[in-house]
């Protein structure tokens, strides 16, 4: 979960700095990690998991179009999302938040021909 976690914020931080291509991948990488957590963690239910899929299907329609209001609400409609798992699972101690910093200060989340 805690690569999860890493791509809830860079996927975050991708988005709103508009690097689309970027936001994709960490949503791809976030999918697949969260579907990896249901296979590996009994205590993690499979419908947990399913259930956040409007949400993802919701950022993947953001990007793209590559609406930034949607990609907003829909990134924290996911974290609540995550936050309802959490507590399903008694784990309501881990509760997740819309990033404000990112601990990545060696990546950069402009998208590349931004930079040009």
């Amino acid at each position: 979960m805690n690569a999860v976690q890493a791509r809830h914020i860079k996927l975050w931080f991708a988005g709103k700095s508009l690097n689309w291509d970027l936001a994709a991948f960490e949503l791809a990488q976030l999918r697949a990690g969260l579907v990896e957590a249901a296979v590996l963690y009994s205590a993690i239910p499979v419908s947990n998991v399913s259930t956040m899929a409007d949400q993802i299907d919701a950022i993947s329609d953001a990007i793209g179009v590559r609406d930034t209001k949607r990609f907003s609400k829909s990134f924290g409609e996911l974290t609540h999302a995550c936050n309802e798992c959490h507590r399903s699972i008694d784990r309501g101690y881990i509760v997740m938040r819309m990033p404000d910093t990112s601990p990545f200060s060696n990546q950069l989340f402009t998208a590349r021909q931004a930079l040009g």
